[in-house]
């Protein structure tokens, strides 16, 4: 494809839900890998697109800052995200070091182990009840379980509140989406809202002693300091529900992914059905395949040449995962769904001092949920037509319904 694509777009959210943005990215990584998206206000920011500019970007974190955040336009009526300075992915270093030192108590090894105790049973519960019915929504009622089971064995959530949770950080990130937002699909007030909304249900656990006694997030985060003074509200807030973003969105989008990808491959389900060894290779593959977290935002802090371009101080620059992961300088056949892929030098979880905080418990939830499926010889095949989430910042599916069958059940 020599002539650019017709839709040339980033911020069109069609090309994302119709799955024209892989050609789109084919084009750019040949003929424009640093290339600027014009958006209608007039302004406009740079799209990277080829894996060793991505990694370049993510290791000069001195030249491309987080501050203004991950997302474009991610805080209402300002350019500048409300969280800066105040959360781990919208802060630069020093501050940025303080954050991730503190929040790195959230993932010590006692918690990921009850992490993935809970999230064994959450799955299991939610397999069984398949099993039993034939089918489910594999988007709703089971890829949901994985992050639910992390909140409630680091959060000290019950199985109510972290659903509900969940359900808030949905409607945050897919706050165009009409199926996560009740027929809405637009309103950016409504996005205010449901921050608020997160921000209230952290506010009220901060006021449960048993929670900030606990050695669960709230509990640490209540207790830090940073540079020797106790962390305010403000940035137990932000980080509270950093991590919870983060967390319920990156592992159950995989998970659908990787299922509905599963029924398309019906060959690699059963290689992966035959060959437990592959389950690690092939949750990395998922994961590369899906690229949930299709790009990240930054800020030039000064010029810098990238790809051979130059960028100039206080543009914006994305940083497009999803473009990487299938760039055929670092992965052979990248468009090939392929399990036994190694090395996979994905960077589903980004890159440098930024990479995800969480990517253990991920890597946890994923392995649990595909365990199950590898060790019961389940089987999905769709029941009905998958509803892709309308982001081009979350890659999603709103809705998965699948058949359920397994060889061995207990």
């Amino acid at each position: 494809m020599s002539a650019p694509p017709a839709t040339l777009d980033l911020t069109d959210l069609d090309l994302f839900v119709n799955g024209g943005h892989h050609a789109v990215f084919d084009w750019l990584r040949e003929h424009d890998p640093v290339h600027w998206n014009a958006t209608r206000d007039g302004s406009g920011f740079w799209a990277v697109t080829r894996h060793g500019d991505l990694v370049t970007a993510y290791r000069e974190h001195g030249v491309f800052s987080s501050a203004a955040g991950a997302m474009l336009g991610g805080s209402i009526g300002s350019q500048i995200d409300s969280a800066t300075g105040l959360m781990l992915v919208a802060s630069d270093p020093p501050r940025q070091r303080q954050l991730r030192h503190v929040l790195h108590g959230a993932f010590a090894g006692h918690l990921l182990d009850r992490v993935r105790e809970q999230v064994t049973g959450l799955v299991d519960r939610a397999v069984d009840r398949a099993l039993a019915d034939g089918g489910c929504d594999f988007a709703t009622e089971i890829a949901p379980e994985l992050p639910a089971g992390a909140l409630m064995a680091m959060v000290g959530l019950d199985h109510d509140q972290a659903r509900h949770l969940i359900s808030l950080t949905r409607r945050m990130i897919g706050y165009r989406d009409p199926v996560l937002t009740e027929g809405g699909g637009t309103d950016r007030f409504g996005l205010a809202e449901t921050q608020a909304e997160i921000f209230e249900f952290f506010a009220d656990l901060l006021q449960d002693p048993r929670m900030t006694r606990g050695d669960g997030l709230v509990g640490l985060l209540s207790r830090a300091t940073l540079n020797g003074r106790p962390m305010s509200e403000e940035e137990v807030l932000f980080n509270c529900m950093n991590v919870a973003v983060g967390g319920n969105e990156t592992s159950s989008y995989t998970a659908c992914t990787g299922a509905l990808t599963l029924t398309a491959h019906p060959e690699q389900h059963e290689r992966l059905l035959s060959e437990p060894v592959l389950l690690e290779p092939a949750i990395n593959e998922m994961l590369r395949w899906a690229s949930v977290n299709a790009y990240v935002q930054r800020v030039a802090k000064r010029d810098f040449e990238l790809g051979g371009t130059t960028i100039r101080a206080g543009e914006s620059v994305t940083l497009w995962n999803v473009s990487a992961n299938r760039d055929a300088r670092v992965f052979d056949d990248p468009h090939t769904f392929d399990i036994t892929r190694t090395p996979n030098r994905h960077l589903a979880y980004g890159s440098g001092i930024h990479r995800c905080i969480g990517a253990q418990v991920a890597q946890i939830e994923l392995e649990t949920l595909f365990g199950r499926v590898v060790r019961d010889k389940i089987r999905f095949t769709l029941a009905g037509p998958p509803a892709p989430l309308r982001s081009n910042f979350i890659l999603g599916t709103t809705s998965l319904p699948v058949h359920v069958t397994a060889e061995r059940h207990h």
